[in-house]
């Protein structure tokens, strides 16, 4: 790289890093000058947290169990340790350690009379969670020995921490971005089996990565184009206008992708809604308590037994769905029916996917009513499955009835038969299929980053289409290297190089104590 490159290039990633504004709500800084924004941090914060403090937590689930972890973080954690820790065999020689180790040994606490054994994993550096000395203590999960374990420390010196002050510190030490503390809380409260994949897959840095990358990049053209302009009256082309669209373009296209995620994510620890729906004994509720798993909704012969709609949680593959079961469609005859009929039409409007439920034994002439029916139930556009219930008894057969004009979608509806399982799962891998590639599936922005990166997002991919038009236009390096500026402030804010106190303390309240 040229010299004239390599400076200007520096100079971009130091203004980058460097750079600051005053916000109406708080104080912007560089993720970079983690050591300065430590020692502001608590003038300037409504938290009011000291981050040199040392810091202590229960950090595992509450509640009695086999293990129990307490957290300690900062720069007396050495100290404060000692004074209640013994090593089985290494005598102090944990406190002279230059790497992580665990360290098997006993606590001393005042109430109580045994030792309590304990292993210890002591980070001696800065290359731990939180950027600090830190130590965890692994002993058994008894409520009443983490409670005074976690008492005894702060008499030794330190204090319990605040929600989400270990992730805080981890990210002011440059040991995470703004991204993976977001997705640290959402590990946590992962509602089922994809969304914690997408949550440790945003801590692995899935998204940071690319961003990180896009980031690089615009630092790099932006020191290609202002490079040129320093030689504005000679012939030195430092990168060609054909370079400029193309990496523009690329950079537009990530942008857009993750725009686009961030609009139609799912809110975290949401159950997508699946309803079963029909006519009058239809056998929707036996569906529904196959599914479900357990005798949930009353069944009889009689036809409206369902007045109320029925809903319980249910596992469909590994995801966590609300599953509803709904009075049948129906004219209502008197007040009783008619709400029953509102009950299901709210159920059925606020519908993720609707499984309407026909049984095997209509008429063709009541097949046809049942197709009438259901266009009238479901909104434009709804999605549904219609499924054959009662498959289990003989299909009544009448020659001189007419074809349906149903047929062939009776022949391709799925059969069931909820009392003998006959069909279920062949059902539940089509609805599993149907709520993943219909719409419903989460993206890879996880919701709360959605929220907070939408608009950042939003003006970032603006900036970068008027700078694509205007190198396609010719309108000079000026106008494209200051929208390029204005879309580089927006990843630094979504990556979280430049934030306010008030986002941190928004943020990091959510956490629960101990992470």
């Amino acid at each position: 790289m040229p010299l004239l490159r390599q400076l200007r290039f520096h100079a971009l990633s130091e203004d980058a890093a460097d750079s600051y504004h005053e916000h109406e709500h708080g104080y912007c800084r560089s993720m970079s000058m983690a050591t300065a924004a430590i020692q502001r941090h608590k003038a300037r914060s409504s938290m009011s947290i000291d981050l040199h403090d040392t810091i202590t937590a229960v950090a595992s689930p509450p509640g009695p169990a086999a293990r129990g972890i307490i957290r300690i973080s900062g720069p007396e954690t050495a100290q404060v340790i000692a004074r209640i820790y013994r090593s089985s065999s290494s005598g102090d020689a944990w406190q002279l350690a230059k790497l992580p180790r665990r360290w098997p040994g006993t606590l001393t606490l005042p109430d109580f009379d045994t030792p309590v054994s304990c292993d210890l994993f002591f980070w001696p550096t800065s290359r731990s969670y939180t950027g600090q000395i830190m130590a965890e203590l692994h002993l058994t999960g008894a409520v009443p020995i983490l409670e005074a374990l976690a008492e005894e420390i702060c008499c030794c010196g330190a204090r319990l921490a605040r929600r989400g002050e270990f992730t805080l510190r981890a990210f002011l030490s440059g040991r995470i971005d703004l991204l993976q503390a977001e997705a640290v809380n959402e590990v946590i409260h992962a509602a089922d089996h994809e969304e914690l994949q997408t949550a440790l897959s945003q801590l692995g840095g899935s998204i940071t990565g690319r961003l990180q990358d896009l980031r690089t990049d615009l630092i790099a053209l932006i020191g290609d184009l202002e490079a040129g302009l320093d030689f504005v009256d000679e012939d030195i082309e430092f990168i060609s206008p054909a370079d400029v669209q193309r990496r523009i373009s690329l950079a537009a296209r990530l942008v857009h992708s993750l725009a686009s995620d961030s609009a139609t994510v799912l809110p975290a620890g949401y159950q997508r809604r699946i309803v079963l729906a029909g006519q009058p004994n239809a056998g929707k509720s036996t569906l529904f308590n196959r599914l479900a798993g357990a005798e949930l909704a009353v069944i009889t012969d009689i036809p409206g037994t369902t007045r109320d709609f029925v809903s319980t949680s249910a596992t469909l593959g590994s995801q966590q769905i609300e599953l509803i079961d709904t009075a049948g469609a129906e004219q209502h005859r008197n007040l009783i029916e008619l709400q029953s009929q509102q009950f299901r039409q709210q159920q059925t409007a606020a519908a993720d996917l609707i499984i309407w439920c026909r049984s095997l034994l209509l008429s063709p002439e009541q097949r046809q009513q049942d197709e009438r029916l259901r266009e009238e139930c479901l909104q434009p556009g709804q999605q549904y499955l219609t499924v054959l219930t009662q498959c289990d008894r003989p299909e009544p057969t009448n020659a001189a009835d007419p074809e349906p004009a149903d047929a062939t979608a009776d022949a391709t509806c799925l059969r069931v038969s909820a009392l003998t399982g006959l069909g279920i799962d062949q059902l539940q891998q089509t609805l599993g299929d149907m709520l993943r590639n219909r719409g419903f599936a989460r993206t890879e922005l996880l919701a709360t980053s959605s929220v907070r990166c939408r608009e950042s997002l939003r003006r970032a991919l603006q900036a970068l289409q008027t700078a694509g038009a205007a190198a396609e236009q010719q309108q000079g390096d000026e106008l494209i290297s200051m929208e390029l500026r204005a879309a580089l402030r927006e990843l630094q804010s979504i990556l979280g190089e430049i934030y306010t106190d008030d986002l941190l303390d928004h943020i990091f309240s959510n956490f629960c104590i101990g992470k």
